[in-house]
């Protein structure tokens, strides 16, 4: 955690646009432009074949005090078109406004078919040598630190669309080790809608908009959605997981990681072990409620993004451990009856313990989003010794996918150029040419063998660290457009997720098919995805049938024994770190600002992110005693916070809102002083996980110890 907050009597508030306060006159002294803010980074400089150059960070940026044209000619207007006297009209010779306007029209590149939305971050990978065992991949070894960028990112909306939507979310990870990239592309949910990747565009098309109007953006909430999962139930399972609280996480910082598919991994003895990946957020896993994440879609359609960049500037920097399940590398790929190659399977952690192998920290915003963010490019084909795939067939077509993706969205082969995508290993391909082509490539041999160039380059052995794919023998086999029979089960896991979750958590379970399938018009598909809820769980079905008015089926699969839980699948029950957690604080003249500064001062200290709440911007004061407002009663609304101070009692109606939607939410509120007047005329004194006391320190500690469980799960 950032110590620089902690320091500061009065930490200062995320989300200043840049490095220095602008003054209030335009400038008129020409100077350079000015650095990053102290909270950004931007991919190592690097040339196009991955030499280190030296220099600042800002060497790629704009440079110089002028504007000038893109060839670098000085500007003495560019407010003006240049035109055959004042009324024009305007002139073809104007090459700065042709210059100025063929660039504009072409800035943005093809968004993402999927994965759209997005927001990305810095960091260090920290590996703590557990791997070393199951595989020879460098970056694994004990102690190595290697540069990472994270894409986060929802899956069915447009890159306008909104944060909050209920949707599975991609964790895309892009680690620069020496031994070239490794690209770890997975999801916040451990199973994936289909078991085979040529049925992609099938589900994908399902889940967006309807294609005669473009609507509904961004949700599942849609018959065609829930026309192709009710015919289509290998999907149960994943859509389950969308339905639950997983769908709508609290934040990125706040979200698991998993690979969903199996890898194999070889180690230095040529040994070869099949693992799953897995993401563990120290912060715990957790979610917002549905009217918080329709309040959110309203107010901040921005709220995950600006969550994630606020808490990096803030110093409250993100971490995740990275672990791995380890299974044995048997010829039928199964463990404990799960079919491994199965992406719509997981195994519960009971059965295969998450060993962690190292620990993944955020630390830097990006300095230009588009640079990085938007143009970085993933794939799973992205790999180091030590690490290579299965034959899961959704793992396979993705080979083949995510490279044809970013050569079209990109605009060609040389993609891997581009200054976020460099590899931090020497590149030496023979690849030539291509649009966007960065590097001017010497010698006259672009072919193997040669001898003009002398031979380069050579073809590495093992001993000097070449990729080798593991040798896997194949059975004799008949060319068939089948599954395995293993991959015949549908429900039974999604019966494992279900009988895991707390009560809590199944009443949003229902309430969430209840308004997603409410929002489709035509009655059969309802009905069919009754059909297929009657295979999860009986009380669910009839809980959901009656909130559509509809009669519950009786399923149709026989259920074996009640799966044994896997307490690791709930969010509820566990105590987690506070840190990077937004408290709210209403204070005005009338309030203990003495106490309010205290507190300030406290939270900043434990890695929070306070946030005073007044009756107007500036500060407000109360003799020699002036508090920084953060916010104003026009400007909060309760979705931004995780908890409520109150420290007096200001007569306004939006605070009444304020309260009753934090109530509402299941989040903790404490009052001191003059608060308690305003717990006591919404009448919510007595109730579970309102605090009071008779100063600051008391409220503030109780509410930080409550905040350790997310919320009041007895007042939802």
């Amino acid at each position: 955690m950032s110590k620089k907050v902690a320091a500061k009597k009065n930490p200062p508030i995320p989300g200043a646009p840049g490095p220095t306060t602008p003054p209030l006159e335009e400038p008129i002294e020409p100077s350079l432009p000015l650095p990053p803010k102290a909270d950004q980074s931007s991919p190592q400089l690097r040339t196009a074949t991955a030499t280190v150059v030296d220099g600042p960070q800002s060497a790629r940026g704009q440079q110089g005090e002028y504007l000038t044209t893109a060839q670098g000619a000085r500007l003495r207007d560019t407010d003006h078109s240049l035109k055959a006297g004042p009324r024009g009209p305007t002139l073809l010779q104007d090459h700065h406004l042709r210059e100025k306007i063929t660039h504009f029209d072409h800035e943005r590149i093809p968004e993402r078919v999927v994965h759209a939305r997005g927001a990305g971050a810095h960091g260090v990978f920290r590996a703590f040598g557990a791997a070393e065992k199951v595989t020879k991949a460098g970056f694994l070894r004990r102690g190595v630190e290697t540069p990472v960028f994270v894409r986060f990112s929802t899956v069915l909306g447009s890159r306008g669309s909104a944060d909050a939507v209920r949707d599975t979310r991609g964790f895309a990870t892009k680690f620069y080790t020496a031994e070239g990239t490794f690209d770890l592309v997975g999801n916040n949910i451990p199973v994936f809608f289909i078991q085979d990747g040529i049925k992609f565009p099938d589900i994908i098309h399902a889940a967006k908009p309807h294609p005669d109007r473009e609507i509904p953006q961004a949700q599942s909430a849609h018959d065609t959605f829930w026309d192709f999962v009710s015919l289509h139930t290998e999907a149960t399972a994943h859509t389950l997981w969308n339905m639950s609280d997983r769908g709508i996480p609290r934040s990125y910082r706040m979200m698991e990681g998993f690979g969903v598919h199996t890898f194999r991994l070889l180690n230095d003895d040529g040994e070869t072990s099949l693992v799953k990946f897995h993401w563990k957020p120290r912060l715990g896993v957790h979610s917002v409620v549905w009217e918080e994440a329709q309040l959110i879609n309203g107010f901040d359609p921005d709220f995950h993004r600006r969550d994630l960049a606020d808490a990096i500037e803030a110093g409250a920097y993100p971490e995740w451990e990275l672990g791995i399940q380890v299974f044995p590398d048997t010829p039928e790929q199964m463990f404990e009856g799960i079919d491994l190659l199965d992406p719509t399977k997981f195994v519960p952690e009971e059965l295969a313990p998450v060993q962690p192998i190292g620990v993944m920290t955020l630390n830097a915003n990006p300095t230009n989003f588009f640079a990085e963010t938007e143009q970085i490019a993933f794939h799973p084909g992205h790999l180091v010794p030590g690490i290579d795939v299965t034959d899961d067939p959704l793992l396979q077509a993705r080979l083949f996918s995510y490279l044809d993706t970013q050569i079209s969205r990109l605009g060609g082969p040389n993609f891997g150029q581009l200054p976020i995508n460099r590899p931090h290993a020497p590149i030496n391909d023979m690849f030539r040419d291509g649009m966007h082509q960065s590097a001017v490539h010497s010698g006259v041999a672009p072919y193997k063998p040669n001898s003009l160039d002398g031979g380069c380059p050579f073809a590495a052995g093992a001993e000097s660290g070449a990729f080798i794919d593991v040798p896997v023998a194949l059975e004799a086999a008949t060319k068939l457009r089948v599954a395995p029979a293993s991959f015949d089960d549908h429900f039974s896991q999604a019966r494992l997720f279900y009988s895991s979750l707390s009560d809590i958590e199944k009443t949003h379970v229902a309430q969430a098919y209840t308004f997603e399938l409410g929002k489709c018009y035509e009655q059969p598909i309802k009905e069919r995805a009754l059909l297929v809820i009657a295979n999860i769980n009986s009380e669910l079905c009839a809980t959901v049938a009656a909130g559509l008015g509809l009669p519950a089926p009786k399923p149709s699969v026989p259920f074996d024994d009640a799966p044994a839980p896997s307490p690791a699948l709930s969010q509820v029950g566990a105590e987690w770190p506070v840190a990077g957690r937004v408290v709210g604080i209403v204070a005005d003249e009338n309030s203990d600002l003495a106490g309010v500064r205290a507190v300030v001062s406290a939270l900043a200290a434990d890695g929070m992110v306070p946030l005073v709440l007044g009756p107007h911007g500036g500060t407000v004061n109360s003799g020699s005693v002036t508090v920084p407002v953060s916010r104003t009663f026009d400007t909060a609304r309760s979705i931004e916070f995780d908890a409520l101070l109150l420290a007096g009692a200001p007569t306004d109606p939006r605070l009444d809102i304020l309260l009753a939607e934090m109530f509402r939410h299941g989040k903790v509120i404490g009052a001191w002083n003059d608060g308690t007047v305003l717990l006591e005329s919404a009448e919510l004194i007595a109730s579970d996980g309102i605090v009071t006391g008779e100063d600051s320190a008391s409220v503030r500690e109780q509410v930080v110890t409550l905040l350790a469980s997310h919320r009041v799960w007895s007042r939802l």
